[in-house]
C-alpha cells in the first residue's frame, strides 16, 4: 500500500490543508463546553442577559466558523481520496494492459475485475476518513482530557478510567474485525468470479439446463459471504451498546461526584455540564476513530491488492527492431518453437519447424486441442516461445518493438468481438483514420456488405456491447473487415468463419486471395474444404506437426489429414466449396 502513495503527490496541497482545517474545527469543538459554562456560571446564574446574548453569538459564530472549517477540509478530504484512486485506477488499467496473456491467465480476469472496481472504492474511503479523522480524533480525545484536567482534577480522574476503558473496548473489536474484513474481501472475489463466469457462458448454460446447477453453486458460495459478512457484522455492532454502557455509567459517576462538589462550593454547575459534553465528545470520537481504523485497515488490504497487480511483472520485454528484412523472401518461419504456458505440466508446442513465404495461405488444422490457436499466438507475440524462435521478415519477433511488429498483423480472434458504438467505429479499431471509402471496401471483401446496407443509417447503425444485436456470422464478417482495413503484411484468420454457409466461405476466401498487397494469410479451421486450396497446409496433433504440403499431398502421405477430411466428405463423393 505505501508505494501506492505516490499517486497522492500531485494533491499534497490538498492532503495538508483538508487535515488541518479539522484540526481548527477541532478546537473550535472543544471551545463549545467552555463557553456553555460560562453562559451557565456568569450568564444564567446571576441572570445577566446582554452577557448570556453575548455568548450565544459566540456560539453562533464558532459554529459558523467550524461549519466553513468543514466544508472546506471535505472538500479537500473528498478531492485527494478521488484524485488520488483516479490516478491509480489509470496506472492499474495502463498497467493491466501492458500484460501479455500469461499475466491475464495467472491473475483471472475476475479478479482483475475486483482490483479495478471494489478494492479501489475501499481505498478511496479509507483515504477520505484518514484525511479527515486521523488527526481530529485523537485531538478532540486528549484535548477534552487535558481540558478536563483543568476544570476540576477529582473529576477528570474519571476520565482517566474511562477512557482507557473504552479504548480498550474499541480497538479489542477492531482487532478482532480486521482479519475477518480481510476474508470478506476475498469471498467477494469468489462471488464475482462466478458471477462473471455465469453472464458470459449464459448461452451454454442454458443449452445444456444447466441453471439449477449455478444458482445451486452462486447461491452456495453467496451464503459463506453472508455468513462472514453477518458474523463480522455482528461483532462489529457490539461497539455501540459496549462504548454507551461504559460511557453512560462514567457519565453518571460524573455526575454524583460533580453533584457532591458542587453542593460541598468546590465545582460550578456550568463546570459539571462541561465535563459531561467532553465526556460526551469522546465516545463520539473514539467510536468515529475505531470506524475510521477498520476502514483504513479494509483499504491498506485493498492497496496491497492492488499493488500486486502492479508488482505483476510484464514477462514480455519490448524489442528495439521496428522493420524487417524487405528482401527477405519468407513472411514466417518456425524454427524448433516450444511453448509451454505458465504452471503447465507439459508442452502446448513442441518442436515445429516450417516456413511461410510472402504472399502465402497457410492452412493450419489440427483436431481440438491440437495447439492451431497456440501456434498462431505466437506470431504476434500474445505469448513468447519457450524454445526455438518465429521469425517475421526474418527478424526474431522477441527483437521487434511490440507496436511495430503487431502493425504488420491483422488479427480476427476465434471469438469475435465487437464493441458499443456504430459500425465505422468498430471497424476504424483496425485503422484509427480509415476513410469510409477503405471501410466499405473491408467490409465489401469481407463480404459483409449486405450486412451494412440492410442496416438503418449503414455505417452508423448502432453495435450493442458485445455485438447481441448481431448474428454469429455478421459478428465474424464484422471483426474480418476491422482486420482488413489497416492493409495487413499478415493476416490471422483464428477459425473465423465457422458461423459462415460454405459459399461466403468461398467468396471470402477468393476475396482475400485477390487483394491487391497479397498478404501472408494464416487461415486456421476445422473444415478441410475451407483449407483445400491453401498453398501450405499445417496439420497439428497434440501440439506436434504431423503433416505439411498441399491438399492432394496430404491426403495421400498424412494419416491425421486424410481422417479429418473423410470425417466430413465421403470417399466416394467428391468436395465441394
Amino acid at each position: 500500500m505505501r508505494k501506492l502513495l505516490v499517486y497522492l503527490r500531485a494533491y499534497l496541497r490538498e492532503s495538508i490543508l483538508g487535515p488541518l482545517l479539522k484540526l481548527m474545527e477541532a478546537a473550535l469543538d472543544l471551545i463549545v463546553p467552555l463557553v456553555v459554562a460560562a453562559v451557565i456560571d456568569h450568564g444564567i446564574a446571576v441572570a445577566d442577559h446582554s452577557y448570556i446574548l453575548k455568548m450565544c453569538l459566540l456560539l453562533i459564530g464558532i459554529g459558523v466558523a467550524g461549519l466553513l472549517f468543514s466544508v472546506t477540509a471535505q472538500y479537500f478530504a473528498a478531492k485527494a481520496a478521488v484524485g488520488f484512486v483516479t490516478n491509480i485506477r489509470t496506472a492499474l488499467f495502463r498497467h493491466i494492459q501492458s500484460l501479455s496473456y500469461s499475466e491475464m491467465d495467472s491473475a483471472g480476469t475476475s479478479t482483475l475485475i475486483t482490483r479495478m472496481t471494489s478494492d479501489i472504492n475501499q481505498v478511496q474511503n479509507g483515504t477520505n476518513l484518514t484525511l479527515r479523522l486521523l488527526l481530529r480524533s485523537p485531538f478532540i480525545v486528549i484535548g477534552s482530557m487535558v481540558l478536563a484536567f483543568t476544570i476540576d482534577l477529582p473529576s477528570a480522574l474519571i476520565f482517566a478510567v474511562a477512557v482507557p476503558v473504552l479504548a480498550a473496548v474499541v480497538f479489542g473489536i477492531m482487532l478482532w474485525c480486521i482479519p475477518l474484513y480481510k476474508k470478506v474481501q476475498s469471498r467477494l472475489d469468489s462471488v464475482t468470479g462466478i458471477t462473471r463466469e455465469n453472464l458470459t457462458g449464459v448461452r451454454v448454460i442454458r443449452a445444456f439446463r444447466k441453471e439449477e446447477d449455478e444458482i445451486g453453486e452462486f447461491e452456495n458460495r453467496n451464503e459463506i459471504l453472508t455468513k462472514i459478512q453477518k458474523f463480522v457484522g455482528r461483532i462489529s455492532a457490539l461497539m455501540n451498546p459496549v462504548t454507551y454502557v461504559i460511557v453512560n455509567l462514567a457519565i453518571i459517576w460524573l455526575i454524583q461526584t460533580g453533584a457532591l462538589r458542587v453542593d460541598s462550593g468546590l465545582l460550578t454547575q456550568g463546570a459539571v455540564v462541561a465535563l459531561y459534553n467532553y465526556m460526551s465528545q469522546i465516545l463520539i470520537e473514539l467510536v468515529k476513530f475505531a470506524s475510521f481504523i477498520i476502514s483504513t485497515t479494509k483499504a491498506v488490504a485493498c492497496g496491497n491488492r492492488i499493488q500486486a497487480v502492479f508488482e505483476l511483472q510484464p514477462s514480455l520485454k519490448d524489442g528495439t527492431e521496428t522493420v524487417g528484412n524487405p528482401q527477405n523472401k519468407t513472411a514466417v518461419e518456425f524454427r524448433h518453437v516450444d511453448l509451454r504456458y505458465r504452471n503447465a505440466g507439459a508442452n502446448a508446442l513442441t518442436d515445429l519447424n516450417f516456413t511461410a513465404a510472402r504472399g502465402e495461405i497457410v492452412g493450419i488444422i489440427g483436431g481440438t486441442g491440437s495447439g492451431k490457436s497456440s501456434l498462431v499466438n505466437l506470431i504476434p507475440r500474445f505469448y513468447d516461445v519457450t524454445g526455438g524462435s518465429v521469425t517475421v521478415d526474418g527478424v526474431d519477433v522477441r527483437q521487434y518493438r511490440l507496436e511495430a511488429l503487431r502493425r504488420k498483423i491483422g488479427i480476427v480472434p476465434q471469438k469475435p468481438v465487437l464493441f458499443q458504438g456504430t459500425i465505422r467505429e468498430n471497424i476504424q479499431w483496425g485503422k484509427k483514420d480509415a476513410t469510409d471509402q477503405e471501410i466499405m471496401d473491408a467490409i465489401a471483401t469481407a463480404q459483409a456488405k449486405e450486412v451494412v446496407d440492410g442496416k438503418a443509417g449503414g455505417l452508423d447503425f448502432m453495435i450493442e456491447q458485445g455485438g447481441r444485436n448481431l448474428s454469429g456470422g455478421q459478428r465474424q464478417r464484422l471483426t474480418i473487415a476491422r482486420a482488413l482495413v489497416r492493409r495487413p503484411e499478415l493476416l490471422i484468420l483464428d477459425d473465423s468463419a465457422s458461423a459462415l454457409d460454405f459459399a461466403t466461405d468461398a467468396a471470402l476466401r477468393r476475396s482475400i486471395s485477390s487483394l491487391p498487397e497479397h498478404p501472408t494469410v494464416f487461415l486456421i479451421s476445422q473444415r478441410t474444404a475451407s483449407l483445400q486450396y491453401a498453398d501450405k497446409i499445417v496439420v497439428l496433433e497434440e501440439g506436434k506437426i504431423v503433416g505439411v504440403g498441399t491438399h492432394d499431398d496430404l491426403l495421400e502421405t498424412c494419416t491425421v489429414y486424410r481422417e479429418i477430411y473423410e470425417s466430413q466428405f465421403k470417399k466416394d463423393s467428391p468436395s465441394a466449396l
